[in-house]
């Protein structure tokens, strides 16, 4: 399914209209695309996060389907739960239709807080898509600092003043998910919905534990204006900042978009968040970072000859 075959697919829409998240906001895209690209019945588990509390404030809901809300910490466990509850009823002859189980987590719920839950639901294998929409910080509650928030990012723990934002690089959760050796682990980006779809696809063949890490721009909190949000996403992966790539039982690698290398400054002056970064006292901050993301490609790169 491509992305016009999307727009005009038949499905029943999972996710209504009538949502409260951001004008802007790249969580809707990112799940209406994923749950378009399942044609079985689906269950979805939501961590607490922006997703969860602008589709179901009280009394109303945006979900056609099954949903269940869950706290940052156990909604891998509760899939786990409701996916082995599911395997018993069919094997009884309970349920006879096919359904496919999806758990949405922000980086908050899945880097950080739900990380725990997570890695155990996969050790287990329990059969169940985790898809992360990462905006790189606890934008919920304000904007606070993640493991997932980018090094020199202005957060509201980590201000601007006589420090430069966040000291620290962001922690590779998609590397860390890869290492657990599932049969399916991947990155992707909603400037790149074909890429995207073909990955949520993938994951469906397959049986077991799968993990999709998806960039999800926040117009408020990085500071983008609103009819941005693509194009940001897009330098994203073209400055190899958030490269497009999927690992299959933790040893094939294959790269998905290979172009000539934007400087990560492109990306970075698009957002109010990195502003401070272009004084001139910060400029080795931005020759670490962009040294860091080449050093990171290059490994990438390394990973997939070897896995050839």
């Amino acid at each position: 399914m491509n992305h016009k075959e999307l727009a005009n697919s038949k499905n029943k829409e999972r996710l209504a209209q009538g949502h409260r998240t951001c004008p802007g906001c790249a969580i809707p895209i990112i799940v209406r695309t994923a749950l378009a690209s399942i044609k079985e019945d689906v269950v979805v588990v939501g961590a607490t996060g922006c997703m969860e509390v602008t589709t179901t404030i009280y009394p109303f809901t945006s979900w056609n389907i099954p949903f269940m809300h869950n706290a940052f910490e156990n909604a891998s466990a509760t899939i786990s739960g409701i996916e082995t509850a599911y395997k018993i009823l069919k094997k009884k002859g309970l349920i006879k239709n096919n359904i496919k189980f999806v758990v949405f987590g922000g980086d908050g719920g899945s880097y950080d807080i739900g990380l725990q839950s997570l890695s155990g639901a996969i050790e287990r294998g329990h059969d169940f898509l985790y898809i992360c929409y990462d905006n790189e910080a606890y934008q919920n509650t304000g904007n606070q600092r993640s493991s997932a928030s980018p090094k020199g990012s202005k957060t509201s723990t980590t201000p601007i003043g006589k420090t430069f934002g966040k000291y620290e690089y962001r922690k590779d959760l998609t590397k860390v998910i890869a290492n657990h050796n599932i049969a399916y682990c991947a990155q992707a980006s909603i400037a790149f919905l074909d890429d995207f779809t073909e990955k949520v696809k993938k994951a469906m063949t397959i049986k077991g534990p799968k993990f999709i890490n998806v960039l999800s721009p926040c117009t408020r909190y990085w500071g983008i204006k609103q009819s941005h949000t693509i194009d940001v996403a897009k330098l994203a992966v073209e400055t190899n900042f958030w490269p497009l790539y999927e690992v299959e039982n933790g040893k094939k690698y294959t790269i998905n978009y290979k172009q000539k290398k934007k400087p990560i400054t492109e990306y970075l002056k698009t957002q109010q968040r990195f502003k401070h970064l272009f004084d001139v006292k910060n400029k080795k901050i931005i020759d670490d970072i962009q040294d860091h993301i080449d050093e990171e490609y290059k490994y990438l790169l390394s990973l997939e000859q070897i896995s050839r």
